[in-house]
């Protein structure tokens, strides 16, 4: 469940870190307003792809929101310092541009890491019953 569940997470992350270094990028901003772009992008999906099965599954919005809060909050932190971490200390990673190797490569390899990074702690939180343990019932 935990794999599942940093996967879960990853996706939503992913889709927002993607959107906002390439928003950044493609606009010529600096380091930090790109990756501040990325990571707020990065908790809206995340919470997005958790609040759409929980309105499927009949959830109001105010008890999605909370669950979705709860689900997330913390795996979403922990991806984003360790993706946005290994970004910064990859030489010239942040500077490449869109058609770069090294640019896709660091993300792509950022994000493997994040998602070994975090498994672990999403296995320790659903293992007390909070995170994505609050959410699976919905999910089913």
């Amino acid at each position: 469940m935990a794999a599942s569940a940093t996967l879960h997470c990853l996706t939503g992350c992913a889709i927002g870190e993607v959107l906002g270094l390439v928003i950044g990028t493609a606009l010529g901003w600096s380091t930090a307003p790109t990756i501040a772009t990325a990571v707020a992008l990065a908790f809206f999906f995340g919470y997005l792809l958790t609040l759409i099965p929980l309105r499927r599954a009949g959830v109001a919005w105010g008890a999605a929101v909370k669950l979705a809060l709860a689900a997330d909050t913390v795996s979403i932190i922990v991806m984003e310092i360790v993706d946005n971490g290994v970004m910064l200390v990859i030489p010239g990673a942040m500077d490449a541009g869109l058609t770069s190797g090294l640019f896709w490569g660091a993300l792509a390899f950022a994000f493997l890491v994040a998602f070994l990074v975090t498994t672990p702690v999403n296995k320790w939180i659903i293992g007390r019953g909070k995170g994505h343990a609050v959410v699976h019932a919905y999910h089913h």
